[in-house]
């Protein structure tokens, strides 16, 4: 068996991401005669059909597949972007990731004074979740990234490995609960998060951790979502506590003086909000300059 195409693989996920042999086609600018024979040499190459035809979809094996094929395309990318930063030249480009809660008033000053600094540069923020920023990073699609989450202390965030990139915490802040004023809970401290594992929840996993990482960091089961919220929007999620559509892990800074909404501290585990710093090789311009900023300044969230 020879080595994998990169390109057949791609053509692979993205005809199975779409369904579709024509749709891929013309989102890859090929002919669909083209594609159909790029399938068949990588299922020739393989030993093993990968995609059913009518209706199209991956065979057994063909998930299989898939399972490697994402994160050996991001680090084909990274690593093509990786030796491109390298080689290049200073760039005046500023293209920041960021997840919800990792936006806030230090990293406006920072820009601040990037923006003093690079007069004629026009930033650019993309507010993401956390699961697609490291990826953007590794591949050039944003010049770092500010993401939030979960963590013990004195560990760093779970984030996936898709290339060298290096990570500094910029922000820790107490966790707390959120729930609506007039709960039995609400205003108490210490409390225990598997104390909790019984209470109706809300995932928001584009916002708060899903509740797979509660489970996890309380160690029992349970913790099983009464509404799924999808968006990026804190005020609405907030909003649904407050009526009490479920419980909610945040920052507790964040909810000080939520109108409906009340907190209590969680105590066990000991856990923390960290937003971290992500990027790799940056060479000098403005987001070498941010990067170097929010480290010094550790207050990526403040």
């Amino acid at each position: 068996m020879t080595a994998v195409d990169p390109q057949q693989l791609r053509t692979f996920v993205t005809v199975t991401r779409l369904g579709s042999f024509s749709d891929a086609a013309r989102e890859l600018g090929y002919t669909q005669s083209a594609v159909s024979q790029q399938i068949a040499a990588l299922e020739a190459d393989l030993g093993a059909a990968l995609l059913v035809r009518r209706p199209v979809g991956p065979t057994e094996a063909g998930r299989r597949l898939l399972e490697h094929a994402a994160p050996l395309l991001v680090r084909l990318e990274a690593a093509r972007a990786d030796v491109a930063r390298l080689a290049g030249a200073a760039s005046a480009r500023l293209v920041l990731g960021a997840t919800p809660l990792a936006v806030g008033a230090a990293l406006g000053h920072a820009l601040g004074e990037v923006r003093r600094a690079y007069p004629r540069v026009e930033p650019v923020v993309r507010v993401l979740a956390q699961d697609v920023l490291p990826a953007q990073v590794a591949t050039g699609e944003v010049d770092l990234a500010l993401i939030d989450g979960l963590a013990a202390p004195s560990d760093p965030l779970p984030l996936p490995d898709v290339g060298p990139l290096r990570t500094v915490a910029v922000d820790e802040r107490p966790v707390a609960v959120a729930l609506p004023v007039g709960h039995p809970l609400a205003g108490r401290g210490g409390l225990a998060l598997a104390d909790l594992s019984a209470a109706r929840w809300l995932d928001a996993p584009d916002l708060t951790p899903p509740v797979a990482r509660l489970r996890a960091a309380a160690g029992v089961d349970g913790f099983r979502p009464a509404t799924r919220y999808q968006g990026t929007d804190l005020h609405g999620l907030l909003a649904l506590v407050a009526a009490g559509h479920g419980l909610t892990l945040l920052p507790e800074p964040v909810l000080s003086g939520v109108s409906g909404v009340g907190c209590a501290p969680i105590a066990a585990p000991r856990l923390v909000h960290r937003t971290e710093l992500v990027h790799g090789s940056l060479p000098d311009g403005p987001a070498a300059l941010l990067a170097r900023l929010l480290e010094q300044g550790r207050g990526g969230s403040a």
